[in-house]
């Protein structure tokens, strides 16, 4: 595999030349040499002896000494170059791993003495670390976690042994994103014998969606194997969260006695971090109420969990930026779910490292690094930190200075590693080093680092040697050793102390070697007399080990007397004072004994003695912090005992915390006195987190309202951005931030949704040109100015901070892109000038406070491609992609250069590239095919290698025609291709493509488009393959007015059907037809996308599932808008009703709990007025609310896109002529959560709803039954309780037979009239050659039926309509072929639709990612510029987009790259630096045109980001140098 052996260098084999021993002497240590070629890495030790293992990573090699390193042997059992990873068993100090690049690897189970080869059953993974996980009760129980992979695509899977490995490892379960048995801590138990033994934890990833978000937790206790009951496999999803299940599962940590899950979500990059110490009872781990210097957020790569102990888990959180790291450190209580704070401004460095450590077997004892001058890091990026330490006895309540010698010194810790192993500390009762400096601050390491001793455990520090040094423990700290450190290979003695540090003594290495030290280490229990020094010479070969044996420096064992009783922490006389409740002691040697212990193996043991309580044993509780006086304090909201207020009312009280609580872990008696002091006291329930299932608010049955008036005539419209908050933050804000349409006003932001709104002081005076919300973290919002200068919040306009760009924004090229994982993470697209000429430079940052890089010149724009929801072996998680000029030659053609290495290296595909594109796990390229005249499109997995995609005969891409990529979410791409161009007369057809987009076949035909190309093509949001369109009926008629018919599909485009006409209503007037199937003659019809006076409006929410509104009327076709009604569908289609007469703009809230009906300016009336309707029962009855008593010119009514919010914002013009915003609240129509029970779900107050398809009767949808929770309808109407958990399938998926509606036309094949799949005249069906050469894994293929399997199916089993033929070998897959079928009788199925399933996702991608919009992508051709959006190109009159023979690429943007237009459709349109005035008003179409050029002197539709997302279309302008606009997904619109 060429990603392991690019880690494997090809340098020379090291030579064994030994080194003579040194006669042993009894006043000097023993010396042993031996030289290597490549630096020794992952040194480990059996623990308990002296056999100690390394890596050679370079030459893939294990080397191994029996004797602590004096001599060295390769473990010739492993082929020489074939190592790859050396792994130690956890539990049982005798075994060893090494890993191969397959599935054969190596152990050994007597400390390699033997090692034997032995097979996991898939192949090493290239995307983890931690590939073997080990049971700590039986040593022979083993995960392995790997993959296996199919060409490009690779899946992560799990296997395991409970043999250790003597036979193949069996198989666990497929799509994992890692595995770990229950029983992963000596300390954890489930509290039942046979669920240790046998229970197993999975982060398991959708078969579908590759994203993170979509991850989940799956548990089970017979290895997740099938049932008698079930035919599925036995596991069951926890609920993380009391009673929720979460999804978004990330991570899994081990600690002690509790298991730690990390989950994340969507638009943020906030955590939740779940807790249980028996796998039966999670709770979410709570932090305290924010501080005024920072919030308690755990953010992604953004806290560390230290080392804990047994009662406590310690946590350290990021506060600042990542290239200026800090942090706050907290302790949790036992149960390891409530954490209070510890530490402030904590010493953290980019990788989450963090400077801490306790002293090892001293109890509640550790060292800190703390940053002095923190508020001047927080400030200004790049600050110099000013750095000091402190050391804790109490377990974090208090810390004091460490001194030597009555000055206070400063220690480098674990940010700053000179060495392996412990920092300060050993298995050596109270013995602790460490290198730092006096002073105030900790100061250079190499410059002003001395080395310091204390034998007190840290109490107090001598001075011990000059200089930086590494050093080690021996024989329980009866000997120090010390080498000093050296940028130079100029290091010829080691020093060394048998008194606790007070002398020492030196000892050259032998002959006359210079070293440069890297590595001083000993045995993990600090017991032994021998030690190891590796270091790098200036011969070849450079690396030598060196044995270090002190065993005959001393003839004596110790004796009793020898020894003394070492107290952790004494008084002034010298008494032992209690710690953590108790006296701890140690039996050490004497710091001037004359002997050593000799004790190998045999670990120091402390002796404890309770004391009785006092305050020292005592800290602050739960959201509790100390004042000025040192009292506890409440800072945030009580914890409630369990149900304490469940029933009660706000004013009830219970008995709670009196604010202290005893320190976790100590185990001090207790006394009258401390318990009447510090005993349980009154608190309201209103004080208590959550209100413990009681009363959430006041119940007012009204609708809560607040108008704010904005003064002055600038406001002739609104620029506004929600701030989507994700399932995981802790946060309740509905940040919203607007400003005038034309820029000319201030910069507003509200923080609970309208009610309130304020300017930040950050940008009162400043020029603030666009407004970017971060693509992918909604809590990051970026201000850019006319220079350099840009404003970032990271925390939801909470604070700002600036840094420079390294270059002005370029007009032509849209100035950010963002990675989907990181979010500091940014390529920045500006314009340089040299010598006049200027062009295109893209940077690229880690950290935009710290550094640029240049990736690029004469660029036209760049994306990251990497992410972590791909696993594909060439493509890194830092992959970008540019399109420039060949050679940076701006003469030169377009060229797509790739890099997995910011640009140090690059790979370039192709000549003439117009553009490319990316989709979910698919780039998209399109390059001009001069000699045809075509546009040829290519796809690739991992950004090096392309294959060409396959259109229908006759559906080339000419640079006369103009084709629109819509929505894809289905793993299918949906094309439309415009066949009918003439003016009035625009319509065409969409075409679909299978699920790896190499091959397409026609959806339906006639499909009405409007000038623009734009396409009547809305998909219904939160549900799969749910789609309508508009056809022209009438498509023979060439000079009459189109004549259109709405229809719908249910399973991706593969049958289409009319609406049905639903029954009569109150209404007037009545409804001229009812059809409950829907025909031609009567039907109800719908006016689409290119009807639309604002595009960004769409038919449904993401988070209302089924829901789906429309104007349309009944009859035989779609009539006037004018005459258009209001209808609405609760159940994905099927069923439709008219709910208002008239068309009314539409917004939903609480997930479908609150639909709001108000007529705006948007609407064909667009009639001023005062009032409108919402409805709790999902449209059954409408209620009147008037929000003002004079009639108002209404121009929006939105909300969060989730759809999720109990509030809603009116934005308009009122009866003064001045605009306005209105918040409106329903949270007081109910004043309960509604509940769930996951075990019982027809109780409490949710039920289970399943889309069907209209005419397939066993309820199934795309061979699988799909249950979603719905709130249940109250009889009376009213609203009983609202939602608070994400409303997703919590069931999964329940397969079904396969069915007719499971299959589609295969390539060149269309639907006849009688509904069958026939072969279209003088076309050809797809070949073997070509077949198999798109599918390189598979080896047989069927000669074509006529149909295909719909990629999103999952049915199993009944019909299998692509499957009638006989198979046939793939070319030279044919031995492979006889073998298969000779051996056994595997279903094309497991050959071949499985690898394409799992390649796909793309469209679904696009779905999840984009928050349940719809995108559409216009392509074609036009004539040169030198301006991409200069007023008068042709593009702009006439929006089919041209150039020249060049057709521009075809696009449906997705997670990692594709919407770098989302804002600057929504957002950047509207800026002053885009040139353009910001074009319509109040929601119409908006113009980015005239005034000085821009990004935009071209139209686009207006964007709505609020209840029902921005969706619209994804439009690829084109000249001769191709320009992507991509999609947009802005949290912004126009009105």
């Amino acid at each position: 595999m060429k990603a392991w052996r690019a880690l494997q260098a090809t340098a020379l084999l090291a030579s064994a030349l030994w080194a003579t021993p040194l006669a042993a002497a009894k006043d000097r240590p023993t010396f042993h040499s031996k030289e290597f070629e490549n630096i020794p890495m992952n040194i480990n030790y059996f623990a308990d002896s002296d056999v100690v293992l390394f890596q050679d990573i370079d030459d893939g090699n294990v080397y191994l000494s029996n004797d602590a390193g004096a001599k060295w042997e390769r473990v010739d059992a492993v082929p020489e170059g074939k190592a790859v990873l050396l792994t130690m068993h956890e539990f049982d100090s005798k075994r060893a791993y090494i890993l191969t690049e397959g599935s054969k690897h190596y152990r050994t189970t007597d400390r390699g003495k033997n090692w034997e080869k032995f097979d996991s059953g898939v192949d090493l993974s290239i995307f983890r670390p931690d590939m073997l996980a080990f049971h700590a009760d039986d040593p022979d129980r083993i995960i392995f976690n790997g993959m296996r992979c199919h060409g490009f695509q690779c899946q992560e899977v799990t296997t395991y042994t409970t043999d250790g490995f003597k036979t193949k490892g069996k198989a666990l379960r497929d799509d994992t994103d890692g595995c770990w048995w229950a029983k992963g801590s000596e300390l954890f138990t489930t509290g039942e014998d046979d669920l240790d033994k046998d229970r197993v934890i999975c982060i398991v990833r959708d078969k579908v969606s590759p994203l993170k978000q979509d991850q989940r937790l799956k548990i089970s206790d017979n290895f997740f194997k099938g049932t008698e009951e079930a035919k599925n496999i036995q596991e069951f999803e926890p609920n993380l969260d009391t009673d929720k299940v979460i999804q978004g599962v990330v991570s899994i940590a081990i600690v002690k006695k509790w298991i730690l899950v990390a989950t994340t979500s969507l638009n943020t990059d906030e955590m939740a971090l779940f807790v249980t110490d028996d796998t039966k009872k999670w709770s979410r781990a709570a932090f305290p109420a924010a501080h005024d210097s920072h919030d308690h957020r755990l953010a992604q790569n953004a806290y560390t969990v230290l080392e804990s102990t047994n009662y406590s888990i310690q946590v350290d959180v990021r506060t600042s930026n990542q290239g200026n790291p800090m942090g706050v450190m907290y302790s949790s209580n036992s149960k390891g779910n409530h954490f209070t704070e510890n530490a402030e401004h904590t010493n953290r460095n980019k990788h989450g490292h963090v400077d801490f450590e306790k002293i090892a077997g001293i109890q509640g004892v550790y060292l800190v690094n703390k940053v002095k001058n923190w508020e001047e890091v927080e400030k200004k990026a790049g600050a110099d930190k000013e750095i000091y330490s402190e050391i804790t006895f109490d377990d974090g309540r208090t810390f004091e200075k460490i001194t030597a010698d009555g000055k206070r010194i400063h220690l480098h810790s674990v940010t700053d590693l000179s060495n392996i192993g412990r920092v300060f500390s050993s298995a050596a009762p109270g013995i602790v080093m460490g290198v730092g400096n006096t002073g105030d601050e900790l100061k250079s390491y190499w410059d002003k680092g001395n080395l310091y001793v204390s034998d007190d455990a840290g109490k107090t520090w001598t001075k011990a040697l000059d200089g930086p040094h590494k050093y080690e423990f021996g024989d329980q700290g009866s000997i120090l050793v010390a080498v000093k450190d050296s940028k130079e290979e100029d290091i010829s003695e080691i020093s060394y102390s048998l008194d606790h540090g007070q002398k020492w003594k030196t000892e050259s290495l032998p002959d006359d070697l210079k070293i440069r030290p890297y590595i001083l280490t000993t045995s993990q229990d600090s017991t032994s007399l021998k030690f190891l020094l590796i270091g790098k010479t200036k011969k070849s070969p450079e690396w030598r080990v060196l044995s270090i044996d002190f065993e005959g420096l001393h003839e004596d064992t110790c004796k009793e007397d020898d020894m003394e009783v070492w107290s952790a922490r004494v008084d002034k006389d010298g008494k032992p004072t209690c710690l953590m409740g108790h006296t701890q002691s140690f039996h050490r040697r004497k710091k001037d004994a004359k002997c050593f212990l000799k004790q190998e193996f045999k670990h120091a043991v402390a002796e404890t003695k309770d004391c009785d309580c006092t305050e020292q044993d005592y800290e602050c509780d739960f959201n509790f912090e100390r004042d000025e006086d040192g009292e506890c304090v409440k800072k945030g909201k009580v914890l409630a005992p369990e149900g304490a207020c469940k029933d009660k009312k706000p004013d009830d009280t219970f008995k709670g915390t009196s604010g202290y609580r005893k320190i976790p872990g100590n185990t001090c008696k207790d006394t009258d006195k401390m318990k009447d002091k510090y005993k349980d006291k009154e608190w309201k329930c209103k004080d208590a987190i959550g209100g413990n299932g009681g009363p959430t608010h006041e119940l007012t049955g009204k609708v809560e309202q607040t108008k704010h008036v904005m003064e002055g005539k600038k406001w002739d419209g609104f620029e506004k951005h929600y701030l989507e908050r994700g399932d995981s933050s802790t946060g309740t804000d509905e940040t919203v931030i607007m400003r005038p349409l034309n820029k000319a006003g201030p910069i507003l932001v509200s923080f609970n949704h309208g009610k309130d709104w304020e300017t930040p002081k950050k940008l009162e005076d400043e020029e603030i040109t666009a407004i970017i919300p971060h693509q992918y973290f909604k809590d990051a919002v970026f201000f850019l100015t006319s220079g350099k200068k840009v404003f970032v919040t990271m925390d939801r306009c909470k604070t700002f901070q600036a840094f420079d760009a390294p270059t002005k924004p370029d007009n032509d090229m849209f100035p950010l892109a963002f990675h989907p994982d990181h979010k500091d993470w940014l390529i920045w697209m500006g314009k340089k000038c040299d010598d006049g000429e200027c062009y295109g430079v893209a940077h690229a940052t880690e950290d935009p406070f710290a550094y640029w890089r240049t990736i690029g010149k004469q660029v036209r724009r760049c994306e990251f491609t990497g992410s972590s929801a791909y696993k594909f072996e060439g493509r890194k998680e830092n992959q970008i992609l540019c399109l420039k000029h060949e050679k940076e030659d701006k003469a030169k053609p377009l060229v797509l250069a790739s890099s997995n290495d910011w640009f140090k290296n690059e790979e370039v595909y192709g000549k003439n590239v117009k553009d490319f594109a990316t989709m979910a796990e698919f780039i998209v390229v399109a390059a001009e095919d001069a000699e045809k005249k075509t546009l040829q499109a290519s796809a690739s997995l991992d950004g090096k290698n392309y294959a060409n995609a396959h259109f229908p005969h006759g559906f080339e891409v000419t640079h006369q025609h103009a084709y629109t990529v819509l929505d894809s979410s289905t793993h299918a791409v949906n094309l439309f291709v415009a066949t009918s161009m003439e003016e009035g007369r625009q319509y065409g057809t969409i075409i679909k493509s299978n699920s790896n987009g190499t091959s397409y076949v026609v959806s339906v035909r006639n499909v009405n488009c409007d000038e623009s190309y734009y396409v009547d093509f809305e998909k219904m949001l939160g549900l799969e393959g749910v789609a309508v369109v508009n056809v022209v009926a009438n498509s023979d008629d060439k000079k009459g007015t189109k004549k259109l018919q709405t229809q719908i599909t249910h399973n991706d485009g593969a049958q289409w059907a009319y609406l049905p006409a639903p029954v009569g209503d109150n209404l007037e007037p009545k409804l001229p037809c009812h059809d409950k199937q829907g025909s031609k003659d009567c039907a109800l019809h719908i006016h689409g996308y290119t009807e639309r006076r604002d595009h960004g409006k769409t038919h449904s929410s993401q988070g209302a599932v089924g829901i789906m509104f429309g104007w349309g009327n009944t009859g035989d076709s779609l009539g006037p808008l004018k005459e258009a009604d209001t209808y609405m569908t609760t159940d994905a289609g099927k069923t439709w009703k008219r709910v208002m007469k008239g068309t009314w703009t539409w917004a939903i809230g609480d997930q479908g709990g609150i639909l709001i009906l108000a007529q705006t300016t948007a609407s064909a009336s667009r009639k001023q007025s005062n009032k409108l309707f919402y409805s709790f029962d999902r449209g059954n009855t409408w209620k009147e609310h008037e929000f003002s008593e004079k009639e108002v010119e209404l121009w929006d009514v939105t909300t969060v896109r989730s759809g999720g919010s109990h509030s809603f914002l009116l934005w308009g013009k009122d009866e003064d002529d001045k605009a306005f915003t209105m918040k409106l609240n329903f949270k007081g129509f109910a004043n309960k959560d509604c509940q769930f029970d996951k075990d019982h779900p027809e109780n409490g107050d949710y039920e289970l709803w399943s889309p069907e398809h209209p005419v397939q009767k066993d309820g199934c949808l795309f061979g699988h039954k799909s249950k979603y929770l719905r709130k249940k309808i109250a009889k009376d109407g009213d609203v009983q309780c609202w939602n608070t958990m994400k409303m997703s399938p919590l069931y999964g998926k329940e397969d079904c037979e396969c069915q007719r509606e499971d299959f589609e036309c295969d390539y060149n094949f269309e639907m006849d009239p009688i509904g069958q799949c026939s072969l279209v005249n003088g076309l050809s069906p797809m070949t073997r050659e070509q077949w198999c050469s798109e599918h390189p894994d598979a080896i047989e293929f069927f000669p074509p039926s006529g149909y295909r399997r719909i990629p999103l199916t999952t049915c199993k089993g009944g019909k299998t309509m692509d499957e009638q033929s006989e198979p046939v070998a793939c070319p030279q897959k044919e031995e492979e072929y006889e073998k298969k079928h000779r051996r056994s009788g595997w279903s094309i199925f497991f050959a071949v639709v499985i690898p394409v399933v799992i390649a796909a996702g793309a469209g679904w991608y696009v779905w999840r990612n984009w928050n349940g919009k719809f995108g559409q992508i216009r392509l074609g051709e036009n004539g040169t510029s030198t301006h991409v959006f200069d007023e008068g190109q042709p593009w702009v009159k006439y929006p089919i987009i041209a150039i020249s023979g060049v057709v521009a690429v075809v696009v449906a943007i997705p997670v990692v790259a594709g919407a770098v237009w989302r804002v600057v459709k929504g957002g950047m349109e509207r800026v002053g630096l885009l040139g353009g005035a910001g074009g319509g008003s109040r929601g119409r179409w908006s113009r980015l045109g005239g005034g000085g050029g821009g990004w935009g002197s071209r139209r686009f539709t207006t964007r709505d980001s609020f209840a029902r997302g921005a969706g619209g279309y994804d439009i690829v302008d084109g000249d001769d140098e191709g320009e992507l606009l991509g999609d947009e997904e802005s949290d912004e619109e126009q009105v």
